[in-house]
């Protein structure tokens, strides 16, 4: 008997599941707290609180995770150095501050506009080399034509030693600026992503374990380890990805909605006769248009985990993440006497840092890039959790927000909070951790509220659910319906939203939710079997899909039946002949797409192929199309391994 292995690394938790391979069952499912910066530690732990017998039958591991979304979310991703090569439009924003706009480029057919300037490129990689951990490279026309991409990722990386990422090894698609974006963003999560990546595939070798390993991608595709490492901005939303696929899955329902409700976020997506909506426009995160096909989404700034802080008596909720006080005060026993002895804090002076709930508590990462405001503060804070009261006290000198928030996106400071997950722990809801911590710190911030501490509690859980009702109906419902949304969610009217679709919540206490979410929406809402390890379940549900687009263009218009210009991925080619063009293309496609299933596990006659032609050109016109593009489409399904 064979088993396949799910496992999902999320900002708060990491999960796992195995399922049987002659069924499909989950046969067992753990969780353990992510660790922060060692993950080898969290994903030790949930492996080790498996059934070690079926462990070492798994034959198949996919994984997922919500670092890297959570990381662009938040803005802690690592510095890059971008490389723009052509005429780009440098008056609009790029997503780091230390980047060249350097003469070269290629124009529509491939041809070399300008030459490079490799000397400014080499100047640039001197300058910035201790500054950045990698670099992004974005050539005008550089889809048409990668040379000059290429031989400054050659150049920089001689020079610096550091990983460089091409805009054309992402994406075939037009759009300098949507493509150096997207380039300068898988830059900073290659660090994020390798560690991830090594974290799981030292445990899985050191326990001896024979077996595929693949990643689920933002589309809700698997591809292999190695190409995640390569490719990592297509990790974003996998785990949004594998919450949708685990929803379907766990719920038999080949057509549903999901909310995964998860400690950094909320998340919602759709799959419609087993087949997730795809957004055609490429994904948006942290505000940044990319050209990365991912899974349709909404994703909110509110989770188990997110900071609840009062000001001017109003309740926020986020959108930082914090540790919750009951998980703090297991880790830290004296964390519960402080907030006892906490006393009130000036109404004036409350901020999201400065809050009786709040405190600070240093982690392990190495120290690096810092000012000396940043350097004198991080002095003070160490392993025992200290408050801004208490920083006062030892600085001398009242904290600033601005730096604290530095450390903190830094991931040098983690913060500890009241969240959501505590408030279910004062309404008895939810009880794995220290409730009496939970208590206090809800007693703190209702007084600040003029709600009495279980009032205050239930305000937060309402408030979470309504989060979640208004995420579901912002996904479903175009952007111009918004206000409508919001006055329906109010609670003014005497009319709500019917949904046709069921809802499926994911997510550790999201059980505790349902209540809510039927009162403000009339749905068939549910909480399904292994409901908290959705997203593990969902890692190992996706299948093998590769596309591979190929344009075929004449090299000239004034001569458009001889020499044709074949540009994939990766490459261009020259062909005379128009037929023999379409013949090299489709076989171009064809061994992409097949190579790709091979590397995720699946043979050549498990492979289900499509290709299609689709020809451009004007009416009557009697020679061959102006442009043709063929377009290879491969499936496979690597849970056929767990079953041999």
């Amino acid at each position: 008997m064979h088993y396949g292995l799910g496992i999902d690394t999320g900002g708060t938790y990491t999960d796992a599941a195995l399922l049987r391979g002659s069924d499909g069952v989950v046969v067992d499912s753990k969780k353990a707290f992510t660790t922060y910066p060692d993950l080898r530690i969290g994903i030790s732990a949930v492996l080790d609180s498996l059934d070690q017998e079926l462990l070492s039958q798994v034959n198949l591991v996919s994984v997922s995770t919500t670092l890297s979304t959570n990381s662009l979310l938040e803005g802690t991703g690592t510095p890059v150095g971008l490389v723009l090569i052509g005429q780009h439009p440098v008056e609009q924003e790029f997503p780091t501050p230390d980047f060249i706009v350097v003469p070269g480029g290629h124009g529509p057919s491939g041809e070399e506009e300008l030459p490079l300037d490799t000397e400014a490129i080499r100047n640039f990689g001197s300058r910035t080399k201790d500054k950045v951990s990698a670099y992004a490279i974005s050539a005008f026309f550089g889809t048409r034509n990668p040379e000059h991409e290429l031989r400054a990722k050659s150049l920089i990386q001689k020079i610096t030693g550091k990983p460089v990422v091409c805009g054309h090894e992402l994406s075939q698609e037009l759009g300098a600026y949507e493509r150096a974006v997207t380039a300068v963003l898988n830059a900073q999560l290659i660090p994020i992503t390798y560690s991830f990546v090594s974290a799981v595939m030292a445990d899985i070798n050191k326990r001896g374990i024979n077996a595929r390993m693949l990643m689920l991608k933002c589309d809700g595709s698997l591809y292999n380890l190695e190409d995640a490492l390569e490719k990592p901005i297509e990790t974003i939303f996998s785990g949004p990805a594998a919450s949708l696929l685990g929803a379907s899955y766990l719920a038999k329902l080949d057509t549903c909605t999901a909310i995964d409700v998860g400690g950094t976020s909320t998340d919602v997506s759709a799959i419609y006769n087993g087949v997730p909506e795809i957004s055609a426009s490429g994904s948006v995160v942290g505000g940044w248009k990319t050209r990365v096909r991912a899974m349709k989404m909404e994703t909110s700034a509110t989770g188990g985990d997110s900071h609840v802080w009062v000001t001017e008596g109003e309740v926020k909720i986020g959108p930082r993440r914090v540790i919750p006080l009951c998980v703090a005060a297991i880790e830290h026993p004296g964390l519960l006497q402080k907030l006892n002895l906490m006393r009130l804090l000036p109404r004036k002076s409350l901020d999201e840092n400065y809050q009786p709930t709040k405190f600070f508590v240093r982690t392990r990462y190495l120290v690096h890039g810092l000012n000396i405001e940043e350097a004198e503060m991080l002095q003070h804070i160490g392993s025992d959790p200290i408050c801004i009261h208490e920083l006062y006290t030892s600085m001398h000198a009242m904290p600033s927000g601005k730096v604290m928030d530095s450390l903190i996106q830094k991931r040098l400071v983690q913060a500890i909070g009241f969240t959501p997950t505590d408030a279910l722990h004062v309404r008895g809801e939810y009880t794995a951790w220290n409730a009496d911590a939970s208590h206090a710190g809800a007693e703190l911030l209702s007084r600040y509220n003029g709600r009495k501490k279980y009032e205050f509690c239930t305000h937060v859980k309402e408030h979470v659910a309504k989060n979640m009702a208004h995420s579901q109906m912002a996904f479903l419902l175009p952007e111009r319906s918004k206000p409508l949304v919001d006055e329906l969610l109010s609670g003014l009217y005497p009319a709500k939203f019917s949904l046709k679709l069921p809802i499926v919540l994911l997510g550790g206490p999201v059980k505790a939710y349902s209540e809510e979410m039927a009162e403000l929406l009339d749905a068939d809402i549910i909480v399904p079997d292994h409901a908290e390890v959705g997203n593990a379940v969902g890692a190992l549900a996706g299948k093998g899909v590769k596309r591979v687009e190929i344009q075929i263009r004449p090299e000239s218009i004034e001569k458009p039946a001889e020499d044709f210009l074949i540009f994939y991925p990766g490459g261009r080619e020259q062909i005379v002949d128009y037929r023999e063009a379409v013949e090299r293309a489709r076989q171009i496609g064809v061994d992409m797409v097949l190579d790709y299933e091979q590397r995720c596990g699946v043979s050549k006659n498990e492979t289900q192929l499509n290709i299609s032609v689709k020809n451009i050109a004007p009416e009557n016109w009697p020679h061959p199309p102006l442009e043709t593009r063929i377009t290879v489409v491969g499936v496979g399904n690597p849970m056929m391994i767990i079953k041999e």
